[in-house]
């Protein structure tokens, strides 16, 4: 839904059309912009120097540490002195000295196609990955990614190259035609599709070692949604963006405001503080929710409003 009132573009240049989609010319224009994106999160939090040596884990050449087996390891991993001696299969872990999947996740759902200012979510999200799948192929390392909306998810397996980013900017300006190898795939559910299955298949695809982002409103956040989180959180280093609308932040303090999807209006009158303030609240508990969890397993969370410059929030 798009907010009647307050509706300039964080680009007073955008037209309509601008801050409700994007093209795909316009997220390929973005390559050059992207080489000025760090993407060694890690070690901004720890203000520690390095290459990606220091924190990544995957097929490399020096041996980093044992763990329990998990589906898609590699047999030939299979570190058979622990497994005999505590009974329980385990795999070799390789510190990774040169490149790595990066994989993006990015949230197409209903509530992403909202703004009271600036542009949809959908759209700040759509150029959030874009940036990063750019910077990923400028720093070499493989990019692949999962688009997920109410019905529909589909994951695209990290592969080399500008042909890479292509086919995943691809994936993200359109909801059909996308076309899958035998390493991936394409799941058409029929019932709504909750977060919790989202990040629940996020943890099969995303191989250890990977650099994970997620690009979401996070709506529907819970206990069990956060336990694929810290799984996740084990194995690859998982990076948090979260996209809000400035109206969640801050409530309108008088006025009856119309909101329209282009079919159904919906009127809200301001004088009803409790309602709003209710709907609020729900906005600070899931935020903060967010940075507990990211305090707590190490991941590094960043915030972008519909009305910030997607390239400003990276940086």
């Amino acid at each position: 839904m798009l907010f009647s009132k307050n509706t300039k573009s964080a680009s007073s240049n955008s037209t309509p059309s601008e801050r409700i989609s994007v093209s795909l010319k316009s997220l390929i224009d973005l390559a050059k912009l992207a080489t000025r994106i760090n993407l060694h999160h890690s070690e901004n939090r720890s203000q520690q120097s390095g290459g990606y040596v220091s924190r990544f884990k995957g097929r490399g050449m020096e041996f980093d540490e044992s763990r329990f087996y998990q589906p898609g390891d590699d047999i030939r991993s299979i570190d058979w002195r622990v497994t005999a001696r505590t009974g329980k299969t385990h795999t070799k872990v390789f510190r990774e000295e040169r490149e790595r999947p990066v994989f993006i996740s990015v949230d197409n759902r209903k509530t992403m196609q909202f703004a009271t200012r600036g542009v949809f979510k959908s759209v700040v999200a759509t150029k959030l990955a874009s940036l990063l799948a750019w910077a990923a192929e400028y720093h070499g390392d493989r990019i692949g990614g999962q688009t997920f909306s109410d019905a529909e998810c589909r994951e695209l397996k990290p592969q080399n190259g500008r042909h890479a980013v292509l086919r995943f900017l691809n994936a993200l300006v359109s909801k059909t035609d996308v076309t899958f190898s035998k390493h991936e795939s394409s799941a058409e559910i029929s019932q709504h599709i909750t977060l919790e299955q989202i990040l629940a298949r996020l943890t099969q695809h995303a191989r250890p070692g990977s650099l994970v982002y997620i690009i979401s409103d996070f709506r529907g956040i819970n206990d069990a949604a956060e336990i694929h989180l810290s799984k996740l959180s084990r194995h690859c280093e998982v990076v948090l963006i979260f996209i809000y609308d400035p109206l969640e932040t801050s409530l309108p303090v008088k006025g009856r405001y119309r909101f329209t999807d282009t079919v159904r209006d919906v009127v809200i009158d301001a004088t009803d503080q409790q309602r709003l303030l209710n709907y609020q609240q729900r906005f600070e508990q899931r935020k903060r929710r967010l940075e507990l969890l990211a305090k707590k397993r190490g991941l590094t969370f960043i915030q972008c409003s519909t009305l910030e410059d997607p390239l400003q929030c990276l940086r």
